[in-house]
Protein backbone atom coordinates (compact mmCIF):
# COMPACT_ATOMS: atom_id res chain seq x y z
CA UNK A 1 0.00 0.00 0.00
CA UNK A 2 2.69 2.40 0.74
CA UNK A 3 4.47 1.92 -3.03
CA UNK A 4 1.12 2.70 -4.16
CA UNK A 5 0.48 6.14 -1.93
CA UNK A 6 4.13 7.10 -2.71
CA UNK A 7 2.80 7.07 -6.86
CA UNK A 8 0.10 8.99 -6.31
CA UNK A 9 1.75 11.83 -3.79
CA UNK A 10 4.80 11.48 -6.82
CA UNK A 11 2.42 12.12 -9.50
CA UNK A 12 0.18 14.73 -7.50
CA UNK A 13 3.60 16.79 -6.99
CA UNK A 14 4.93 15.87 -10.35
CA UNK A 15 1.39 17.50 -11.78
CA UNK A 16 1.88 20.84 -9.97
CA UNK A 17 5.92 21.09 -10.86
CA UNK A 18 4.95 20.16 -14.53
CA UNK A 19 2.06 22.90 -14.53
CA UNK A 20 3.79 25.51 -12.84
CA UNK A 21 6.96 25.54 -15.16
CA UNK A 22 5.17 25.54 -18.19
CA UNK A 23 2.91 28.25 -17.06
CA UNK A 24 5.70 30.31 -16.30
CA UNK A 25 7.19 29.24 -20.08
CA UNK A 26 4.41 29.90 -22.27
CA UNK A 27 4.29 26.42 -23.22
CA UNK A 28 1.27 23.36 -23.11
CA UNK A 29 0.89 21.24 -20.62
CA UNK A 30 1.95 17.79 -21.09
CA UNK A 31 0.32 15.32 -19.46
CA UNK A 32 2.69 12.19 -20.15
CA UNK A 33 5.35 14.18 -19.56
CA UNK A 34 4.13 14.52 -16.14
CA UNK A 35 3.43 10.76 -15.76
CA UNK A 36 6.91 9.90 -17.24
CA UNK A 37 8.05 12.47 -14.37
CA UNK A 38 5.87 10.82 -11.70
CA UNK A 39 7.04 7.77 -12.76
CA UNK A 40 11.18 8.58 -12.00
CA UNK A 41 9.98 10.62 -8.96
CA UNK A 42 8.67 7.00 -7.41
CA UNK A 43 11.48 5.29 -8.66
CA UNK A 44 14.25 7.61 -6.99
CA UNK A 45 11.99 7.80 -3.80
CA UNK A 46 12.50 3.54 -3.47
CA UNK A 47 15.66 3.80 -4.48
CA UNK A 48 15.99 5.69 -1.22
CA UNK A 49 13.92 4.35 1.14
CA UNK A 50 14.56 1.06 0.84
CA UNK A 51 18.51 0.90 0.29
CA UNK A 52 20.50 4.05 1.07
CA UNK A 53 18.26 5.65 3.71
CA UNK A 54 17.77 2.12 5.42
CA UNK A 55 21.64 1.78 5.99
CA UNK A 56 21.97 4.73 7.74
CA UNK A 57 20.07 3.79 10.56
CA UNK A 58 22.11 1.15 12.01
CA UNK A 59 24.61 3.03 13.84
Amino acid sequence: MRFFWTFIWSLLLSSVLSYILTSMGGTEFNFVHTLVLGIILTAIVFILAEGVLKDGNKA
